[in-house]
């Protein structure tokens, strides 16, 4: 039994994301802007994932855009307030990201008791926020600090519309990660959120991974679940999970039937 399988209960579970809506400190929190509707629209999106059939959730500070390559004290407060708040509604095993910031996202999960965490953990990467250098080695030391450690971490070796500086591929760091810094699992997504993933990224994967489980990091779709879910361990899905299958919009409980129809279905062998 993998530790996806462990945590989640099933094979190659599916993993809804929580997106929060802009938080205080944030450049687009809004002047009127209170943090009950952050929670409010939160719970929202909790419950028709949930009442859609979703394996497990992932909260994250998905609109403190542009994101910080150390996320501020307000924000941790603020995601540890929202996920605090929801607590008794979480039906299923859930994890928190503070994007970009391993140790942020250490501090969220300990606030909250996630049992989970995903991020950009390591490398240098260029982009639209310049160089991110991740210090990885500090990460897991805070790690150990907070007594972290049943906490699964789940390693992107891709970065949403960025470029390793080093020229290193997916599949080169996942060579060496596994033996630097022992990941739970690793993650590969496209290129932006929503971006598909193309499902031959996960055969190639699979050879350089070991037993370490691959999971899909974006763009899986109700009509792309089966061809992924044929290689991959898992899918985090969020953009495809919404109304319109638009970022901003509410998380659309039609959608996540659709979605998880269709993944039970593949993990099924139908």
């Amino acid at each position: 039994m993998s530790v996806l399988e462990d945590l989640f209960g099933t094979e190659k579970p599916i993993i809804g994301l929580v997106h929060l809506k802009p938080l205080p400190g944030d450049p687009f929190w809004p002047a009127d802007g209170s943090i009950s509707d952050v929670i409010d629209a939160a719970a929202a999106d909790l419950v028709a994932l949930q009442s859609g059939g979703i394996d497990g959730v992932l909260f994250t500070n998905e609109f403190s855009v542009p994101y910080q390559k150390h996320v501020s004290p307000v924000t941790v407060a603020s995601m540890s307030c929202v996920i605090g708040a929801l607590l008794d509604e979480i039906l299923v095993p859930f994890g928190a990201e503070a994007i970009y910031d391993g140790d942020a996202s250490m501090d969220v999960c300990a606030a909250t008791g996630a049992s989970f965490t995903r991020c950009v953990f390591t490398g240098v990467w260029s982009g639209d926020l310049g160089l991110v250098d991740r210090d990885v080695a500090t990460t897991l030391r805070h790690r150990h600090d907070l007594r972290l450690d049943d906490l699964l971490l789940l390693y992107f070796v891709t970065s949403e519309g960025e470029a390793n500086v080093g020229g290193r591929s997916a599949f080169d760091q996942m060579d060496s990660l596994g033996f630097n810094c022992r990941p739970d699992a690793y993650v590969l997504g496209g290129s932006s959120a929503g971006a598909a993933t193309e499902p031959a990224t996960f055969a190639e994967a699979r050879r350089h991974a070991g037993d370490v489980p691959v999971i899909c990091g974006t763009g899986c779709r109700a009509d792309s679940i089966a061809g992924i879910l044929a290689d991959a361990d898992g899918a985090f899905v969020g953009t495809s999970l919404k109304q319109g299958g638009i970022i901003e919009n509410p998380v659309d409980e039609t959608r996540v039937h659709a979605l998880m129809d269709a993944a039970r279905a593949a993990r099924e062998g139908r």
